[in-house]
């Protein structure tokens, strides 16, 4: 399995437009941040986990040019915002809530309509439920988030986890997060926030789920400098950057 950081910033990137801070400005390429995403090469197949605004960016930066399923973590526009441009890849096989779906739906109608016009994107919408379901033979366990009041999806493939936009876990999802070898899960800023982890809340749920190594990811120009919160970090817990590869 490999894993490609799309990109790994909150919904505003970073540089955040109209900002002039330390980490807007910074010239440490690990500093820019494109809105949260990863691609999942496995069993030769290309999962895509969220298709936010910067989706063609991403996908002609890293020369992607085949995705065979998008699982989507929640309805966000800064998670489903890209989607229109899939249509080049052909039938597109969408796996989420069916919260997610709707707002699919109503967002690109023109997808759903009865006389469609030529080149729009082909969308195949599968209903995520609590339960284990299968991607072109890979097994993929959905992790129940809270994101505020809204209820999100995380998903476990194998040893390996991403999970963002998260503020809470419950007990079961933990216990479903046991014997990890990396976990992805959000940190947007050290100071406290209504919908997402702040970085110690982050450093400690990474403690209490005891992956083997740990990567934080939906990162706030308000976190600071890569290189400077890195230095602040536990061991085998890091800052996930745009263009970062792991290997499991």
């Amino acid at each position: 399995m490999k894993i490609l950081f799309l990109g790994s910033g909150t919904s505003t990137g970073i540089p955040h437009i109209g900002c002039k801070c330390s980490t807007c400005t910074s010239t440490n390429i690990k500093d820019k941040r494109l809105r949260a995403s990863v691609l999942i090469e496995i069993n030769n197949n290309n999962i895509l986990i969220d298709c936010g605004p910067d989706f063609r960016q991403q996908i002609l930066k890293y020369q992607i040019d085949r995705i065979d399923s998008i699982l989507f973590t929640h309805e966000h526009y800064d998670h489903i915002g890209g989607l229109d441009d899939v249509r080049p890849l052909g039938n597109m096989n969408i796996y989420a809530r069916r919260s997610v779906l709707e707002a699919i739906e109503r967002n690109m109608y023109y997808c759903f309509a009865e006389n469609k016009y030529p080149g729009i994107p082909v969308l195949q919408l599968n209903e995520v439920f609590d339960s284990e379901f299968i991607v072109n033979t890979i097994k993929i366990l959905p992790i129940e988030a809270m994101h505020y009041k809204l209820p999100i999806l995380g998903f476990r493939i194998g040893n390996f986890a991403y999970l963002t936009d998260v503020k809470t876990l419950d007990k079961k999802a933990i216990k479903q997060l046991e014997k990890l070898d990396i976990l992805v899960i959000n940190a947007l800023r050290k100071l406290d926030h209504i919908a997402h982890l702040t970085l110690d809340e982050a450093l400690s749920l990474a403690k209490k789920i005891g992956a083997k190594k740990t990567y934080f990811t939906h990162i706030s120009h308000d976190l600071g400098l890569h290189d400077e919160v890195s230095k602040e970090l536990n061991e085998n817990i890091y800052l996930a950057y745009d263009g970062l590869i792991l290997e499991l």
